[in-house]
């Protein structure tokens, strides 16, 4: 089975005491370490790396079946159905600003304040809606947009916050956006590591989603679902492998259909099988027990966050709302750029402080009475996040080092 096991997971870093200890990397959200399996593709394919789609050599036709095997992979892991499209593009964001591109003219695109900025910035025509306080004010919200609309729409809404890593009712409102003739996109960026994602389970038209947060850094990522749209859509990237014929006149030329129209020039091979490596072995994986051992740690986190009077978890839905290995909090006159330095400095712990490319949620939920700045006046979160390879160490480490920073002197 292929190894999910952290590569440099004893990494040591040394202390201004002089003592070395295991580094606690808790900044999974914003890119995971690698896993041995996707190290393991990459090393295999080496030796026989090529172009693909290209060459009758030997390189060339094993790139290319590994290439392709790795789009079966993945529309295994995303569970795409008959008629659906798996493209490789650099990331979320590039997935998200492809189909963006793609919409028919006119389109309408409805989308809560509470997104990466990924899933805000790409899209045409958008209608922003302020994210309630229940999840139900979520699907009362939606309806009254759709309601007001006509015309091609599209619902595009995250699985999982990178700010609260609370986990979306994304089956709700897929099911109220399509009994509005409304098509679903699903930013799964911060989904896919931590929950299994199913074009079907989720009622989805399109998931995209990263490579680099699925412990698969290596520049790849994925947009899949239906194909109508993106074949009738000028390709994302003009160039060879998104044309099958170009005339002596310009314009006498004709497009690609599938995957290879969006992915013109040479594609990064190794990114997308580094990723369906990963994705073939959380296939195999057990994910309860994942997840237990995920939802083990938040639990203990929230244990050791109750003796740190001065950090106050953050969320849209309230605490007891499902949620993934990610939590923000509020430091109350403190900046929190400041505590993640001394967490790095004087504790070994990598954690992220700021707004997290989702500025209209992030101020809301870092109000001015709530928490101190970033040092340059902007409001923002201390971000706590973990996956495969952290440890309950790892958790009681952090709350000591928040005690420590946040204890007045």
């Amino acid at each position: 089975m292929p190894s999910l096991s952290v590569i440099g997971d004893d990494l040591k870093v040394e202390l201004p005491s002089g003592e070395a200890v295991r580094f606690a990397h808790l900044d999974y959200a914003a890119s995971a370490p690698c896993v041995q399996a996707a190290a393991d593709a990459i090393q295999d394919l080496l030796p026989r790396y090529g172009s693909v789609h290209r060459g009758a050599g030997i390189r060339s036709r094993s790139s290319t079946v590994a290439y392709e095997l790795a789009r079966d992979v993945v529309a295994e892991f995303t569970g795409a159905r008959p008629g659906d499209t798996v493209i490789f593009t650099r990331n979320t964001t590039d997935a998200l600003n492809l189909l963006a591109r793609a919409l028919p003219p006119g389109t309408t695109t409805v989308q809560f304040d509470g997104e990466h900025h990924a899933n805000l910035l790409p899209w045409p025509n958008p209608v922003r809606l302020p994210v309630p306080a229940s999840p139900s004010a979520l699907g009362d919200a939606l309806r009254a947009a759709l309601a007001t609309i006509t015309g091609p729409v599209v619902l595009t809404v995250t699985g999982a916050s990178n700010v609260t890593g609370e986990v979306w009712p994304v089956r709700e409102l897929a099911d109220i956006a399509h009994a509005h003739g409304a098509r679903v996109v699903v930013d799964a960026a911060q989904l896919a590591p931590h929950r299994p994602i199913d074009l079907g389970d989720l009622g989805a038209d399109y998931v995209a989603f990263s490579g680099h947060k699925l412990y698969a850094p290596f520049g790849a990522g994925v947009l899949a679902g239906r194909a109508d749209w993106l074949d009738a859509a000028a390709p994302y990237l003009a160039g060879g492998g998104a044309v099958t014929a170009v005339g002596d006149r310009p314009g006498d030329l004709t497009w690609a259909t599938g995957a290879a129209r969006h992915e013109g020039g040479t594609p990064n091979l190794l990114g997308a099988v580094a990723l369906a490596a990963v994705c073939e072995a959380l296939l195999a994986a057990d994910r309860t027990a994942l997840h237990d051992h995920e939802q083990h740690l938040l639990a203990r986190l929230r244990a050791g966050l109750a003796t740190v009077p001065a950090a106050a978890e953050v969320s849209l839905f309230g605490p007891d709302h499902p949620r993934v290995g990610i939590v923000s909090l509020a430091l109350p006159g403190h900046d929190p750029a400041e505590v993640a330095e001394r967490l790095g400095r004087e504790h070994g712990i990598g954690v992220r402080a700021g707004q997290f490319c989702a500025h209209p949620l992030t101020r809301r939920l870092s109000g001015a009475d709530r928490t101190g700045s970033c040092g340059d006046g902007t409001p923002g979160l201390l971000r706590v996040s973990f996956g495969l390879g952290s440890t309950g160490e790892d958790i009681d480490r952090l709350t000591a080092g928040l005690r420590a920073a946040l204890t007045p002197q």
